[in-house]
């Protein structure tokens, strides 16, 4: 194809993904209301346990409460269409790719997205105990209104930090499928893997939780002793294809 070709199916691509995105965020504005509903729980939560309505998600413009539903929709639409604009990004670039690296690409996608939403779904599990936690420390006599921009951006923000924290493995292995590190170099690295491991989930999680810190340490940690042994396991066979055709010096 020519460069003109390239760039007509480069945008044809781009509409349709612009399109589905389009679709999931009319789909996500109308189920706002049980979305906010969700992520604002601990702040009832916390009502309840003062026995007052002091603490309340507070809106501080007249568009604020319509910029929180868009903000909501533009997230949750980017996952609901994530089917459709991966796709198009996939279909897009297979082409110029080889069998080889087209089967790389399907198993690196289809660890990553998993791991990913599993990240997400554990940044829900512990969002609710942070913001619980934090509120702890409001002396007495003290007032909690949560901005709603500031509020959403803490939630997401939490949720997607750890989800890319969860993929960050899958990315150690595609290093070693590249033979860009062996898995002897990335097991030799663990000291350092569990040092940034604990740093980056007392960061992502506050001081006091001790539970939280503990508990996001330590599935990373266990997901870069997995992708370590994953690549071990890929050098032993690529050990085992190279002697078998004669390419280690021992065989030659």
């Amino acid at each position: 194809m020519s460069l003109g070709a390239h760039l007509v199916e480069l945008r044809k691509r781009l509409m349709l993904a612009a399109l589905a995105l389009l679709v999931g965020m009319v789909v996500a504005f109308i189920v706002a209301d049980p979305v906010i509903h969700f992520i604002t729980e601990p702040i009832r939560i916390i009502t309840e346990k003062r026995g007052d309505d002091f603490s309340a998600l507070n809106f501080e413009s007249v568009t604020s409460a319509f910029d929180l539903r868009m903000r909501i929709a533009f997230s949750i639409g980017l996952f609901i269409s994530a089917p459709v604009w991966l796709w198009q990004i996939w279909a897009f670039i297979m082409p110029g790719l080889t069998r080889k690296e087209v089967r790389y690409t399907i198993g690196f996608v289809a660890a990553a997205v998993p791991l990913f939403f599993a990240g997400c779904y554990l940044g829900m599990v512990i969002m609710p105990h942070v913001i619980e936690l934090m509120w702890g420390f409001t002396p007495e006599g003290g007032t909690n209104f949560y901005k709603a921009q500031e509020y959403y951006d803490f939630v997401f923000k939490l949720m997607i930090v750890i989800g890319v924290s969860f993929v960050l493995p899958v990315f150690l292995v595609a290093l070693n499928i590249a033979g860009i590190m062996s898995g002897r170099a990335i097991l030799k690295g663990w000291r350092i893997a569990v040092l940034i491991a604990t740093v980056f989930a007392a960061l992502a999680t506050p001081a006091a939780d001790v539970v939280s810190m503990l508990m996001l340490a330590g599935i990373l940690i266990v997901l870069f002793f997995a992708a370590a042994g994953l690549s071990l396991l890929f050098d032993r066979r690529k050990r085992k294809k190279d002697a078998a055709a004669g390419l280690l010096p021992e065989t030659a």
